[in-house]
């Protein structure tokens, strides 16, 4: 690396013109110039410049191997100019992992008006109801919802997602009406497997609470999976509130024990940690943090 920076020096000093000229473009002084260029020719083993008291001149070695350190330079000049595009301007591939649930309209309608505006921008879309290494992975940015635990990642609040007990009718006409939290023991119950690490929590009128122990007939690792057995009439199923809304407002779904509420979970926009994130990252998170939950 001491090498690439002398044979920036060089290049400078011969496109100004003097050491003194060069030092005053680098932020260095004319001697720390001059020590740069005679290390340089120590380490090539040949003079690069004829040195008189009025002007610098390039010898034959010097003028071929300034050629290369000018284009060393230049390549460093763009490497510059194209990393100020990335931190200004949401350009390159953007990677968002997100649960399976927000692979319909929230998140294109989040992020289509994003890519409308940027062409030089491309999205890559990963969706997992399981959490997966977001440095291993390569992924700019996740949505994540519930409990988090990595506090070695950036997590941003992005608001709550309410969530609803759910039942297809045709189960329903089986089962019977379902009036109490102490009824669903004995029904089967329907899951998502990163879920079952604790009770199933509901709050009731006024403020009463139930911890119930359910064990599950059907779990899966995808919500959409878990749905599916539901409106098939499987059982009961937890589901989130936004995405099951058109199937509750057309009856193939129905609400269970609308009077007790499951906690709301938590969603959040998670980045690694790093000091300053690039344009596209900023740019999606507010897109996310706009229209991700509105409605």
């Amino acid at each position: 690396m001491e090498q690439l920076k002398r044979m920036a020096v060089f290049a400078t000093v011969v496109e100004r013109g003097s050491m003194v000229a060069a030092a005053e473009a680098l932020g260095m002084t004319a001697s720390a110039v001059s020590q740069q260029i005679r290390r340089l020719e120590e380490s090539t083993r040949i003079s690069l410049l004829h040195r008189t008291t009025r002007k610098l001149t390039l010898t034959e070695a010097g003028a071929t191997f300034y050629r290369s350190c000018a284009q060393v330079l230049e390549l460093a000049r763009e490497a510059e100019q194209r990393l100020a595009e990335l931190r200004d301007a949401p350009m390159g591939e953007l990677r968002i992992a997100a649960p399976v649930g927000f692979a319909g309209r929230p998140l294109s309608d989040a992020l289509a008006p994003l890519l409308r505006a940027h062409d030089g921008l491309r999205l890559s879309l990963l969706f997992h109801d399981e959490q997966i290494d977001l440095i291993e992975q390569r992924i700019d940015l996740a949505i994540r919802v519930g409990r988090l635990d990595d506090s070695s990642l950036v997590a941003r609040h992005l608001g709550e997602l309410r969530q609803v007990l759910c039942v297809a009718p045709a189960y329903l006409a089986r089962s019977g009406p379902i009036s109490s939290p102490g009824q669903l023991p004995g029904l089967d119950w329907l899951a998502l497997s990163s879920g079952l690490n604790g009770p199933l929590v509901l709050r009731g009128p006024g403020g009463v609470e139930e911890r119930l122990r359910l064990e599950p007939r059907v779990c899966g690792n995808n919500i959409l999976a878990v749905r599916q057995f539901t409106l098939a009439g499987m059982g009961i199923s937890l589901q989130p509130e936004p995405e099951v809304r058109d199937e509750l407002a057309s009856g193939r779904l129905l609400a269970v024990l609308p009077d007790w509420q499951p906690p709301s979970l938590g969603v959040y926009l998670i980045t690694p940690r790093r000091k300053a994130q690039p344009a596209k990252v900023r740019y999606a998170i507010e897109a996310l943090r706009q229209r991700l939950l509105r409605g």
